[in-house]
């Protein structure tokens, strides 16, 4: 999961500063609900890099078997 979290953690962030920023501009500044989003988004990126942790591991796991080899 971290291999994954690290190699896009760059990009994530910046996305997630720009729309925070966004949202406090935007609307009003509000400090509590652009704090609000900025958390969630947090959340939302360590939950996305689990999960894309988990695809790449049962692509790469499946990928040495043939397509109608049975498992055992």
């Amino acid at each position: 999961m971290w291999e994954q979290y690290r190699r896009t953690f760059v990009r994530i962030q910046v996305a997630i500063a720009v729309v925070s920023l966004a949202i406090y501009f935007f609307f009003g500044h509000l400090w509590l609900q652009a704090a609000t989003f900025f958390f969630v988004m947090q959340f939302a990126a360590v939950i996305g890099a689990m999960w894309g942790a988990r695809l790449r591991r049962m692509i790469e796991g499946g990928s040495n078997r043939l397509p109608l080899q049975s498992r055992q």
